[in-house]
Protein backbone atom coordinates (compact mmCIF):
# COMPACT_ATOMS: atom_id res chain seq x y z
CA UNK A 1 0.00 0.00 0.00
CA UNK A 2 1.43 3.36 -1.05
CA UNK A 3 2.00 5.78 1.79
CA UNK A 4 -0.02 8.93 2.40
CA UNK A 5 2.87 11.24 1.48
CA UNK A 6 3.26 9.64 -1.94
CA UNK A 7 -0.50 9.90 -2.49
CA UNK A 8 -0.49 13.57 -1.56
CA UNK A 9 2.40 14.29 -3.94
CA UNK A 10 0.65 12.35 -6.72
CA UNK A 11 -2.58 14.33 -6.21
CA UNK A 12 -0.73 17.64 -6.37
CA UNK A 13 1.28 16.62 -9.44
CA UNK A 14 -1.85 15.39 -11.23
CA UNK A 15 -3.63 18.68 -10.55
CA UNK A 16 -0.57 20.69 -11.69
CA UNK A 17 -0.48 18.76 -14.97
CA UNK A 18 -4.22 19.12 -15.45
CA UNK A 19 -4.02 22.87 -14.82
CA UNK A 20 -1.58 23.27 -17.73
CA UNK A 21 -3.69 21.12 -20.09
CA UNK A 22 -1.46 18.02 -20.16
CA UNK A 23 -2.73 15.32 -22.49
CA UNK A 24 -3.48 11.72 -21.55
CA UNK A 25 -2.43 11.86 -17.88
CA UNK A 26 -1.91 8.35 -16.50
CA UNK A 27 -1.29 7.39 -12.89
CA UNK A 28 0.28 3.97 -12.36
CA UNK A 29 0.62 2.46 -8.88
CA UNK A 30 3.90 0.53 -9.09
CA UNK A 31 4.22 -0.03 -5.35
CA UNK A 32 3.57 -3.78 -5.70
CA UNK A 33 5.93 -4.33 -8.64
CA UNK A 34 8.92 -2.08 -7.96
CA UNK A 35 11.03 -0.55 -5.23
CA UNK A 36 11.70 2.49 -7.46
CA UNK A 37 8.64 4.43 -6.35
CA UNK A 38 4.99 4.11 -5.34
CA UNK A 39 3.59 6.02 -8.30
CA UNK A 40 4.47 6.94 -11.84
CA UNK A 41 2.57 9.76 -13.45
CA UNK A 42 2.91 9.94 -17.22
CA UNK A 43 1.64 12.90 -19.25
CA UNK A 44 2.16 14.50 -22.64
CA UNK A 45 2.55 18.00 -23.95
CA UNK A 46 2.04 19.08 -27.54
CA UNK A 47 5.36 20.92 -27.95
CA UNK A 48 8.64 21.71 -26.20
CA UNK A 49 7.29 24.83 -24.47
CA UNK A 50 4.25 23.03 -23.10
CA UNK A 51 6.33 20.05 -21.92
CA UNK A 52 8.58 22.48 -20.00
CA UNK A 53 5.57 24.41 -18.67
CA UNK A 54 4.04 21.16 -17.40
CA UNK A 55 7.26 20.21 -15.61
CA UNK A 56 7.63 23.74 -14.22
CA UNK A 57 4.09 23.69 -12.84
CA UNK A 58 4.62 20.29 -11.17
CA UNK A 59 7.86 21.53 -9.58
CA UNK A 60 6.28 24.80 -8.47
CA UNK A 61 3.16 23.14 -7.05
CA UNK A 62 5.04 20.43 -5.20
CA UNK A 63 7.67 22.95 -4.09
CA UNK A 64 5.01 25.14 -2.48
CA UNK A 65 3.85 22.05 -0.57
CA UNK A 66 7.41 21.46 0.65
CA UNK A 67 8.48 18.70 -1.77
CA UNK A 68 11.70 19.08 -3.74
CA UNK A 69 12.71 16.76 -6.58
CA UNK A 70 15.65 14.48 -5.84
CA UNK A 71 16.55 14.66 -9.51
CA UNK A 72 15.33 16.25 -12.74
CA UNK A 73 16.42 15.08 -16.17
CA UNK A 74 15.72 16.05 -19.75
CA UNK A 75 14.52 19.60 -19.13
CA UNK A 76 16.59 21.30 -21.81
CA UNK A 77 15.63 19.00 -24.69
CA UNK A 78 12.08 18.64 -23.31
CA UNK A 79 11.20 15.48 -25.25
CA UNK A 80 11.10 13.53 -21.97
CA UNK A 81 11.37 15.32 -18.65
CA UNK A 82 11.70 13.11 -15.60
CA UNK A 83 10.98 14.56 -12.16
CA UNK A 84 12.03 12.18 -9.38
CA UNK A 85 10.42 12.82 -6.01
CA UNK A 86 11.40 9.48 -4.50
CA UNK A 87 8.01 7.81 -4.00
CA UNK A 88 6.63 9.65 -7.02
CA UNK A 89 8.20 9.86 -10.45
CA UNK A 90 6.63 12.21 -12.99
CA UNK A 91 7.33 11.66 -16.69
CA UNK A 92 6.38 14.47 -19.07
CA UNK A 93 6.78 13.57 -22.74
CA UNK A 94 6.22 15.09 -26.11
CA UNK A 95 3.78 12.90 -28.10
CA UNK A 96 6.41 11.25 -30.30
CA UNK A 97 8.68 10.16 -27.46
CA UNK A 98 5.79 8.95 -25.34
CA UNK A 99 4.81 6.57 -28.14
CA UNK A 100 8.43 5.53 -28.67
CA UNK A 101 9.26 4.75 -25.02
CA UNK A 102 5.78 3.38 -24.21
CA UNK A 103 6.20 3.34 -20.43
CA UNK A 104 2.60 2.24 -20.00
CA UNK A 105 3.45 -1.04 -21.73
CA UNK A 106 6.72 -1.49 -19.82
CA UNK A 107 4.95 -0.91 -16.48
CA UNK A 108 1.76 -2.78 -17.34
CA UNK A 109 2.16 -4.92 -14.20
CA UNK A 110 1.46 -1.78 -12.20
CA UNK A 111 -2.11 -0.79 -11.46
CA UNK A 112 -3.69 2.06 -13.44
CA UNK A 113 -5.57 4.28 -11.05
CA UNK A 114 -7.74 7.31 -11.56
CA UNK A 115 -7.22 10.69 -9.93
CA UNK A 116 -10.34 10.02 -7.85
CA UNK A 117 -8.73 6.89 -6.38
CA UNK A 118 -5.80 8.88 -4.98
Amino acid sequence: MADALAKEMAKLAYKALEDKKAENIKIIDINEVSVLADYFIIASGTNRNQVQALADNVEETLGRAGYQPKQTEGYRTANWILLDYGDLIVHVFDSENRLFYDLERIWRDGKDISAEEL
